[in-house]
């Protein structure tokens, strides 16, 4: 009896222990990107954006702790999901139609933002060809061997005519020439420790106006973003350290792509950049309604003039 309750008990002398991603035991986040063509044709589909088997982990998952998926649904046609998750963030892509959820009847219509909590099933009906991105937390609960069965906010509409206009009295500012970044957080009023839009998620709808340049930045929460909208010339450049000058150290280039989605892994330098002659819009998602609650999100920007942050 003893022996079976001691088996499975090891011990590691502390440095090879410490760090299991230096030592190789677990596996880094990697760079990936997810083509507008998994969801500009086929049939109606759920299309996870899978990175499972290079995290090592049951998938589907884009990170350890979220899946990013595309959602396409032909005209008059319906989908129904279901996940183990506390949380699902829809942004609508293209396209009109409604989402069942609970016994309530949500509409939807391009640029807007449906946001869900637990619960057992989900069924969404297009009166037109549409599309969604969707982020959900099912790796997180499968990760924990745990149930979501426990509604922790209620199901909430960010109509595209509000998110655009927030954004446009952000822009509006008189200081936000002179800032890194020009963008507005989803919030759900009852989270109102982490100000996120899940207890879980993190979303931001942003802007990056011609000739811009988002100033190098680094968070411990993986973000999966979607491009909304750019010309040729706007780009991502991340990598791990910088220099004295704020500048990224041999970066890895992203290119944007309208209605595409890439990776940015956790502790990673990053930085937008619009040499396009029109500006560029942007969904960053990430675990980070999780991390603020945990004190670990950890952002830090590189100052304008190139000044370094404390670290």
């Amino acid at each position: 009896m003893l022996k079976n309750l001691t088996k499975n008990g090891l011990y590691y002398e502390y440095t090879k222990a410490a760090d299991p991603i230096g030592s190789g035991a677990i596996s880094k986040i990697p760079y990936a990107e997810f083509s507008s063509a998994l969801h500009e044709a086929g049939g109606t589909q759920l299309i996870p954006l899978d990175v499972s088997e290079k995290l090592g982990c049951e998938g589907p998952a884009t990170s350890p702790a979220l899946c990013a998926n595309f959602v396409h649904i032909l005209p008059s046609e319906s989908l129904t999901v279901s996940f183990n998750a506390t949380s699902q963030l829809y942004y609508v892509i293209r396209g009109k139609g409604r989402t069942e959820f609970d016994g309530l009847e949500i509409p939807w219509k391009t640029g807007d933002f449906v946001v869900l909590p637990t619960g057992k099933e989900t069924r969404h009906f297009a009166e037109t060809d549409s599309a969604f991105y969707l982020v959900h937390d099912e790796p997180l609960l499968r990760y924990l061997g745990a149930k979501a069965d426990t509604q922790r906010f209620k199901p909430t509409l960010y109509t595209s005519e509000d998110s655009l206009k927030a954004l446009d009295r952000a822009k509006s500012e008189g200081d936000a020439i002179n800032r890194s970044r020009i963008s507005v957080l989803l919030v759900n009023k009852e989270l109102n420790q982490t100000l996120t839009v899940t207890h879980t998620l993190w979303a931001m709808l942003g802007v990056l106006p011609l000739n811009a340049v988002q100033l190098p930045h680094r968070h411990e929460s993986v973000a999966l973003d979607l491009i909304l909208d750019c010309d040729p010339g706007c780009y991502t450049l991340v990598g791990t350290k910088i220099n004295d000058k704020g500048e990224i150290l041999d970066p890895v280039k992203v290119d944007w792509k309208p209605f595409s989605s890439f990776i940015t892994p956790p502790g990673y330098w990053h930085a937008h950049f619009n040499e396009s002659p029109r500006e560029a819009h942007l969904i960053p998602m990430q675990d980070a309604g999780l991390q603020t609650y945990l004190r670990t999100l950890g952002i830090k920007f590189v100052l304008p003039g190139g000044r370094m942050p404390s670290l």
